[in-house]
């Protein structure tokens, strides 16, 4: 899908933009390849700079509530300082390095709900716009891929993934935000947990494996949040079940070496923190998408997918 807009600054006449990624989806921490496409428009124009802006839905908790903005968490320069002739068609090659934290999209080919996109700006004769938005597909590293197919054997379900404005503790993450991917427990837990967050943040020497679970209460007990965290390789695509249910049986009884956290304490409050900006809610056109079996995990609800909210998030970014 790929939106065309007229440079709005320039009025009728000025140069349009349209940005193309090439084919397939990109991975974190991988080159993200593509070209802008320039149309002149009835004047020669002076491009000063051509930017790239990687733009994220994010939900955010505020004092009204949850609400959703666009975040931008990177931006890339790729050409500019000529002149665009009249009428003139031009080609702008680019590749830019996705950060390592960035959300993926999709597993096996499926919608995971989560909206990325690429917006366009041209910096033209003192003015800029944003000339061109194209939605971002991302793909797991294979250790993502393979620690998701790992939980799907042994029995956790699929229920939804979201990006949250905040930052998680004790970690080293660099985005304003992160990616919650939330699984239903297996037969076996499902007694003690309701729900697992599984959060990715990978870096240039490998990965963290962030695990949160939302644990029931017993009769003379609230129920409490505990977060265990392992690191592991970004090209390790063994068979994880194994470890993935060391892992699991390590935070639901064990409660983690990493902290267990009531609903008072620090971690709490940090895993959710909100930024400006983003409390704005986004209108969005969103069809209902059924994921169904994603690399063995099946879905356990319908998940949104929204791929034209974009058009209207002028201003919203953080």
């Amino acid at each position: 899908m790929v939106f065309k807009r007229l440079l709005g600054s320039l009025g009728v006449g000025g140069p349009t933009v349209d940005t193309v990624l090439d084919p397939g989806p990109a991975r974190p921490g991988s080159t993200l390849t593509g070209r802008v496409h320039l149309k002149g428009g009835n004047a020669d124009f002076d491009i000063e700079h051509i930017t790239l802006e990687l733009v994220a839905r994010v939900e955010a908790e505020h004092d009204g509530g949850e609400g959703e903005g666009v975040v931008a968490f990177d931006r890339f320069t790729v050409g500019g300082g000529f002149r665009l002739a009249a009428g003139e068609e031009r080609g702008v090659p680019f590749d830019v390095t996705l950060p390592w934290e960035t959300p993926i999209t999709e597993l096996h080919g499926q919608p995971l709900g989560i909206v990325l996109g690429v917006r366009t700006e041209l910096s033209v004769a003192g003015a800029r716009d944003k000339g061109d938005l194209d939605p971002l597909t991302v793909g797991p590293l294979p250790a993502q891929e393979a620690i998701l197919e790992a939980l799907g054997r042994l029995g956790f379900g699929f229920r939804s993934a979201d990006l949250e404005l905040g930052r998680i503790g004790g970690t080293g993450q660099r985005l304003p935000f992160y990616q919650e991917i939330e699984i239903t427990p297996s037969p076996r837990y499902a007694h003690q947990v309701n729900e697992i967050e599984v959060t990715f943040l990978a870096h240039p020497g490998g990965m963290d494996v962030v695990l949160e679970a939302d644990k029931r209460g017993g009769l003379l007990s609230g129920g409490h949040d505990a977060l265990t965290k392992f690191t592991v390789g970004h090209d390790d695509a063994r068979d994880w079940s194994t470890d993935v249910e060391g892992w699991i049986r390590q935070l639901v009884e064990h409660r983690a070496s990493y902290g267990v956290h009531g609903h008072g304490d620090h971690h709490h409050d940090d895993h959710h923190r909100s930024g400006p900006g983003v409390g704005t809610a986004v209108a969005a056109g969103a069809a209902g998408l059924a994921v169904g079996v994603v690399g063995g995990m099946v879905a356990a609800e319908v998940v949104d997918e929204v791929g034209d909210f974009f058009e209207g998030d002028e201003g919203d970014e953080g």
